[in-house]
């Protein structure tokens, strides 16, 4: 299920997304005529990176309208944007190189998901893949887990289904050897973050952190929830200095389309 984001609040939580992103664009090595495709693209700041390295295309996609919105502040002659469910890819040897940043814990069939960016790749193209894995925000995790156990909220999270999909670096090597893709390489990184203040943190608990489960509740019951998260947070995660940590674990991905097959 895609869900509705807001893409200026993003824009000023996503400093640790932004930094992942950044390195990620740095190892593509891209030589100037690349048509890229970048899957998840939020706010389209790295999408706008990536433009601006190549002559090719760069079309940034994402399901979520206000993301795009946001994107869409970002122009430049070979960059477009798409709401565009990364569920219902259907492109056709397009593109030099698909990225995607921050954004495929979002997706849960990644065995569809690979298959379709096989079709979408030209041969010889690349993927680069940076997404959370197993041990992904220990902390927030927990503390949703037990706001969504309280008395109050109980009964609103009855059919709830868990949104994100954080496999272990054994399940995604398994996954990928099994895909069309070749001349892969899978590897976990611990990207562990220290907030520098709590006001940090709570605007990315908020944005996007905490949007699947707002959507399922009342609105005269959506600020005490959040309220519950936030006051767990801050005295499970914040430290004397004032900063705030959380675990982030990733999972890295380059494959490569060496055939039609």
């Amino acid at each position: 299920m895609a869900h509705e984001f807001d893409g200026k609040k993003y824009t000023v939580a996503s400093a640790h997304q932004k930094e992942w992103g950044a390195r990620l664009i740095q190892e593509l090595n891209i030589s100037g005529t690349e048509r890229i495709l970048d899957l998840g693209c939020g706010d389209g700041a790295l999408t706008f990176q990536l433009a601006m390295l190549t002559q090719g295309t760069v079309t940034g996609i994402d399901a979520s309208h206000g993301m795009i919105q946001t994107a869409q502040s970002y122009v430049a002659e070979n960059l477009s944007f798409e709401v565009h469910d990364i569920d219902e890819l259907d492109f056709e040897n397009d593109f030099d190189i698909v990225f995607s940043n921050a954004t495929l814990h979002w997706i849960r069939n990644h065995e569809v998901l690979l298959k379709n960016v096989f079709h979408a790749l030209k041969i010889g193209g690349v993927l680069r893949f940076n997404f959370a894995g197993d041990g992904n925000c220990a902390n927030f995790f927990g503390v949703v887990k037990e706001a969504m156990k309280q008395p109050q909220f109980e009964s609103y999270f009855s059919h709830f289904e868990w949104p994100w999909y954080m496999p272990t670096i054994e399940e995604y090597k398994l996954l990928v050897r099994n895909s069309p893709l070749t001349e892969s390489r899978v590897w976990s990184e611990i990207a562990d973050r220290h907030f520098p203040d709590s006001e940090t943190m709570i605007k990315w608990i908020d944005q996007p952190s905490l949007v699947p489960f707002m959507k399922l509740l009342p609105d005269e019951q959506k600020e005490e929830f959040r309220q519950f998260v936030i006051d767990h947070m801050i005295l499970k995660t914040c430290q004397a200095n004032g900063k705030c940590f959380e675990t982030f674990r990733r999972i890295n991905v380059v494959a490569r389309k060496c055939s039609q097959a």
